[in-house]
């Protein structure tokens, strides 16, 4: 069985590379290379069986805590680049940004129950990451 709950924030960022100029940046990233915001949506989806006694995979009242700790506290309103370590070498794309989330909501989620995070960066963009990810960005 699969529950999924889901989450807002916002939080600023540019595109950028350190190894890069500026006109190499603006080449490669286009209007992205300049500060700008998003206003996420987070989906968290967790997969297995519910508990005979509760009914439940996880309570979300849990689940919504592990967010806000993990995922609010490090992100909400923050400066992507400069606010936080995860975006030192890897610009913080939408891809880049759902591998750093998965990554650290992987150690936080009791009982290897995450399955799914979906991290919509606007109405017509989103990234799902299932599993392990793999190279890039890392959660420090």
């Amino acid at each position: 069985m699969r529950i999924t709950r889901a989450i807002d924030f916002s939080a600023s960022l540019r595109c950028w590379r350190a190894d890069l100029s500026d006109a190499e940046n603006a080449e490669l990233f286009g209007e992205r290379s300049r500060q700008h915001g998003h206003n996420y949506r987070l989906e968290v989806t967790l997969l297995g069986e519910p508990d005979p006694m509760t009914g439940m995979v996880l309570d979300l009242k849990d689940l919504q805590q592990i967010l806000e700790d993990e995922i609010m506290q490090r992100f909400d309103h923050r400066d992507l680049n400069r606010d936080t370590p995860y975006f030192e070498k890897d610009p913080p794309t939408p891809e880049n940004f759902a591998r750093v989330i998965y990554g650290i909501l992987r150690t936080a989620v009791p009982g290897g129950l995450l399955d799914r995070v979906r991290l919509q960066s606007d109405p017509d963009v989103w990234v799902d990451v299932f599993g392990e990810p793999a190279g890039g960005a890392s959660t420090p």
